[in-house]
């Protein structure tokens, strides 16, 4: 079953890298209390991913925070290295954007959100979508439904708040 609006969003513990390397991120103590943007998407360094989906949210980052939200974190089926030289090659970290790796995937398959193509060498990588989360509850949910970047993106999302 795939996650919806009025859900709460599972246990999950995703991965940064800090200044000691690699980190664990508890996404529950990460929401508790806070108004959370999350968008996820099929992998660091991919087209679409690095030309439309971060740079939307990277345009919006003043917006959001305007609008109350505390946090706007990007996942993506990756290890926390390669989320973190992303972020840095992007700017998405300096514009504020939180990279975290679903390393193992399993916060993308508790969503409903993993799928497969073999031919790119993609398995169990991330649909792309956007949520707003208010103290762990999905109050907004924009899954992607075509091969595009308009339903996830952060125009799309802050139009909503």
């Amino acid at each position: 079953m795939t996650i919806a609006t009025g859900s709460r969003l599972p246990e999950a513990t995703l991965l940064k890298m800090g200044e000691n390397g690699a980190e664990a991120v508890t996404l529950a103590d990460r929401l508790k209390g806070r108004k959370v943007v999350i968008f996820g998407l099929p992998g660091a360094y991919t087209g679409t991913c690095s030309t439309a989906h971060v740079p939307s949210f990277m345009r919006t980052a003043k917006a959001f925070a305007d609008k109350g939200v505390d946090e706007i974190i990007c996942v993506s089926v990756n290890d926390p290295f390669v989320m973190k030289a992303w972020g840095e090659a992007t700017g998405a970290t300096a514009a504020g954007i939180t990279m975290l790796g679903d390393a193992d995937g399993s916060f993308t398959k508790a969503l409903g959100l993993s799928f497969d193509v073999q031919h790119l060498g993609f398995f169990g990588r991330s649909k792309r979508y956007s949520l707003l989360a208010e103290d762990g509850m999905v109050t907004r949910f924009n899954p992607e439904t075509g091969s595009g970047c308009e339903i996830s993106a952060g125009e799309h999302l802050l139009s909503q708040l």
